[in-house]
């Protein structure tokens, strides 16, 4: 019988990257909790698999050549569960490099500049003492404005990012684009993109892998010793 994945995990948007991959290419997983509000991504032994301390990670027992291999970054490991089941990257070469192509997008893009609006419009306002610059909430929630413009002007022309066939670039960028209201987008403006999201969230996969942990997620806004661990911590 096939070992299990390890998955290093908490229930953020990089977090269910992965584990609406491993859900839709339909790999048994096993699920360790990385509480990050607590400071559990800073335990020496999560960082001898993720050394950048950020969730997610994978430890897959049956890697290249049936070796043990561990990966960081959630873009590097949807690269590497693509391979891995030869799914979710098209048919073709063609198909594959417009999917790496929408999977840096969000990498360098979309999950960067979305994450810097949900701390300044979200958290940085709610802090002791509480932080409020007008100027970042500008910038960010007007890139992230631009990013979905790029976005929605894509979606016209296809069902789905890369294609017409759901790819490891909707799993990347389904998680951040669902979270618009945090990015204080209005989705009705993007009317291509908010089709995409009704239709990547109904697919059994993304539903499973999007509650995995679900209930423990706490608001990040309102945990004072959260906010502490994952905003002022030296390390």
């Amino acid at each position: 019988m096939d070992k299990i994945i390890d998955l290093f995990y908490w229930p953020t948007p990089n977090g269910w990257k992965v584990s609406i991959a491993l859900e839709e290419m339909k790999l048994p997983f096993k699920t360790h909790e990385v509480n990050i509000s607590k400071g559990d991504q800073f335990e020496k032994t999560f960082l001898d698999i993720a050394p950048n301390n950020r969730i997610p990670a994978i430890k897959d027992y049956q890697g290249p050549e049936g070796q043990e291999i561990s990966l960081f970054e959630s873009g590097a490991i949807l690269h590497y569960l693509a391979l891995k089941t030869s799914s979710f990257i098209g048919n073709n070469d063609r198909d594959y490099y417009e999917t790496m192509k929408w999977l840096m997008w969000q990498m360098g893009g979309l999950g960067p500049m979305a994450g810097q609006a949900h701390h300044f419009l979200i958290y940085a306002p709610r802090l002791d003492p509480p932080i409020n610059l007008p100027y970042a909430k500008d910038r960010y929630r007007l890139e992230v404005k631009r990013l979905y413009q790029v976005l929605d002007k894509n979606l016209a022309r296809r069902d789905f990012v890369a294609g017409d066939f759901f790819s490891i670039a909707d799993m990347a960028i389904w998680p951040w684009a669902s979270l618009w209201k945090r990015q204080h987008q209005d989705i009705n403006l993007f009317p291509n993109v908010k089709d995409w999201l009704t239709r990547c969230g109904s697919r059994p996969g993304v539903e499973k892998g999007r509650r995995l942990l679900q209930h423990k997620r706490s608001k990040i806004e309102t945990d004072k010793h959260a906010q502490q661990i994952l905003f002022k911590k030296n390390t």
